[in-house]
């Protein structure tokens, strides 16, 4: 169970990461309506890391 949701979380932080190159580049060109969007997008890619790190640190004191 844990890995699924482990393995879910990678794909999603893996998502949001192609998300906040293609608003980079978008915002470099002056094409990005919102450029609060880059700042959204960086906060979730933290809470995906967060996440990610406590689901490994779960799995570890299971199997200890």
């Amino acid at each position: 169970m844990a890995e699924k949701k482990e393995l879910s979380l990678q794909e999603q932080l893996q998502a949001k990461r192609v998300e906040i190159k293609d608003l980079r580049r978008s915002h470099a060109a002056g094409e990005l309506a919102n450029p609060r969007a880059i700042t959204k997008a960086r906060k979730d890619i933290a809470r995906l890391e967060t996440a990610l790190s406590a689901a490994r640190l779960a799995e570890q004191k299971e199997s200890n």
